[in-house]
């Protein structure tokens, strides 16, 4: 994985049910490897899940550096989660953080800056941190606005 060259996964790419798993899990191996560039395992972004899922950051960081696939990764986590979500409760939480937008003024003042960095200040379709998260990985690495 290495985070110089391509983006982590998209925030709403789920797995077991849970969004920001599989880009926490991307940042994770990166910055293992040393290969981590702009990116930050353990963000406040990544802290989200770890504070729903009652896993320990460096805990998970251990398993991942045993070389684990996504499904080991997985069933580690649904093992030793300390919060015993049901489905429907992490479909919720996924689906909420899905559309979660700045709750403050200062974190809507760095989203309006950096989306108009990224030359997209007339742009109404970027309201959530993870359509930001999106529109950052894509300028980052070539796209336009």
């Amino acid at each position: 994985m290495n985070l110089t060259q391509r983006p982590p996964r998209s925030p709403r790419v789920r797995l077991g049910g849970y969004v920001l798993l599989p880009r926490l899990l991307d940042k994770c191996r990166a910055e293992i490897a040393g290969t981590a560039g702009e990116y930050h395992y353990n963000c406040p972004m990544d802290r989200r899940f770890f504070d729903f899922a009652g896993v320990d950051h460096e805990a998970l960081k251990t398993q991942v550096s045993e070389g684990l696939g996504d499904g080991a990764v997985l069933a580690w986590i649904l093992e030793n989660r300390a919060h015993q979500h049901s489905d429907w409760e992490i479909a919720q939480w996924s689906a909420h953080r899905e559309t979660a937008v700045p709750a403050d003024n200062e974190s809507r003042s760095f989203i309006n800056e950096k989306v108009a960095e990224a030359g997209g200040a007339d742009r109404e379709d970027i309201g959530t941190w993870f359509d930001f998260l999106d529109l950052d990985d894509h300028v980052t690495f070539g796209g336009k606005a």
